[in-house]
């Protein structure tokens, strides 16, 4: 595959992206940018959705997970069901009857400014890292199949790839990204089913005993209930599912502003209902990937494991131009649906709950003050994703930053359980104590519970920081 294709293909992607912001855009002031002017069909935002659940990370790292972890991942995706029940049904109830824009002014008329303050900033602090994560990794693909070739450096890339991503979402926001995810989401599916035909064929696997192989196969165990102390516990797995998809769906700005553009609570409910089923469903596909994926690797002396499998495959392995063309689009398609409603809700989220826009500005000034945040919001993303490159550099250093990201997630899993599930007042100015202890005493914990209990917490970890802050606001309650 010659760089000059990739670069025809992306120029031919975004070109599309660009035409469906000008459509989108006409007319939209921040009605559109923040709301969508709550006029997206359910169906639509429902299908959008599950590209930017997946991302980037997800293309390339869940079909590598399949070599050591077999299907075990299916035990967090069965735990997602419980999650999306609980956001359905209590969650989305809560933010219609409220009229929200941003989902943390409820913790302002809960519990205080403070703790209202708070919990947009964990939010923002938690996906302007995970963000950079992502778009970094895809970045250093883009670079290495394509850049390199060009002469063209690492922070050049970043730099294009934020700027056109910040053009077709400045004008009308979400209110485009509901329909952009929507085609970014169908062609990183198209991607995930050429790869899986390319494959499948290659083995001699007819289409029709396609699942009969992959169920039928060693890597295809999905339930672990030997060992409750390992990582990958049937109960520990199901239960860090349900609590991941309520604090990074449910309690996100990002997820739930997508589904608050819906005209009714009813289609909310039901775009998340499908959302469940056609998610749960595409990441039994991509773990199918991944074993076909590991057998070819296996069968042809491939030397590529966990994240490097799938790119391998996909553009060195001599499968064909198929194949590689796609893998880059679905590639560039899982990214983008992530990082442009990252970028979108990061910009709501400061321009409501921190700049305060819709209380502290006319509206002509709301509107020009959420453009320069959006402009903030792109040279931080683009600043950050250099540093990992050229100042962290070490690609386990960044990796741990992108775990201690969704330690953020704890401090609002716990204020929302306290919340939602007692009356109690708390001692507002010292929320964000609790907050930034909850976190640190989690990770200590979390480093030292091998050697300490013989237990490994992982995504479990969830759990316990949203329980600490949980207790740490019951110490903290006003009599």
């Amino acid at each position: 595959m010659q760089p000059l294709h990739i670069l025809l293909l992306i120029a031919a992607y975004f070109g599309i992206l660009l035409l469906i912001s000008y459509f989108t855009g006409k007319n939209a002031g921040n009605e559109a940018f923040f709301k969508a002017n709550r006029q997206s069909p359910w169906y639509i935002v429902a299908f959008g959705m599950i590209g930017a659940s997946l991302s980037g990370v997800t293309f390339i790292s869940v079909p590598g997970w399949i070599e050591a972890s077999q299907f075990s991942y299916m035990q967090v995706v069965l735990g997602y069901i419980l999650g999306y029940t609980v956001i359905g049904t209590i969650l989305l109830p809560l933010y219609y009857r409220l009229n929200l824009t941003s989902i943390y002014t409820y913790l302002d008329g809960r519990f205080g400014n403070y703790s209202y303050k708070t919990g947009a900033s964990f939010f923002l602090l938690s996906r302007v890292v995970g963000a950079s994560f992502r778009l970094f990794l895809v970045a250093n693909v883009l670079q290495s199949i394509l850049f390199d070739a060009l002469g063209v450096p690492f922070w050049v890339t970043v730099i294009i790839t934020i700027l056109l991503i910040w053009l077709y979402t400045f004008k009308s926001g979400i209110k485009t990204i509901v329909w952009t995810d929507t085609l970014q989401t169908l062609f990183m599916l198209i991607a995930v089913g050429v790869a899986i035909y390319y494959v499948s064929d290659d083995l001699g696997i007819n289409g029709s005993n396609l699942l009969g192989y992959v169920l039928e196969s060693d890597l295809s165990k999905m339930f672990f209930f030997d060992d409750f102390k390992s990582g990958n516990y049937f109960w520990k797995q199901f239960l860090s599912g349900a609590f991941i998809a309520i604090v990074m769906t449910g309690l996100d700005q990002d997820m739930m502003q997508k589904n608050l553009t819906c005209r009714s609570l009813k289609d909310a409910q039901k775009n998340m209902f499908w959302f469940t089923i056609v998610l749960t469903i595409v990441n039994f596909i991509f773990l199918g990937l991944g074993l076909l994926l590991t057998q070819y690797a296996s069968q042809n002396g491939i030397e590529a494991h966990k994240d490097q499998l799938f790119p391998v495959i996909a553009t060195q392995s001599g499968l064909g131009f198929g194949i590689a063309i796609f893998f880059v689009l679905g590639l560039i398609a899982a990214a983008y649906s992530s990082a442009d409603s990252a970028l979108t809700s990061l910009t709501t989220s400061f321009s409501i709950d921190i700049m305060d826009i819709e209380k502290k500005y006319t509206p002509s000034d709301q509107v020009k003050t959420r453009k320069k945040i959006h402009i903030l919001f792109s040279l931080i993303l683009v600043l950050v994703i250099i540093s990992f490159k050229y100042i962290i550099k070490d690609e386990s250093v960044i990796a741990k930053l992108f775990v201690f990201a969704g330690y953020t997630y704890g401090p609002l899993l716990g204020l929302y359980a306290f919340g939602l599930f007692t009356k109690l007042k708390v001692m507002d100015k010292l929320v964000p104590i609790v907050a930034v202890l909850s976190p640190i005493l989690s990770y200590i914990i979390s480093v030292n519970s091998a050697a300490w209990f013989g237990f490994e917490f992982g995504f479990f970890i969830l759990i316990l920081n949203g329980f600490l802050t949980f207790l740490g606001l019951v110490l903290i309650r006003r009599k």
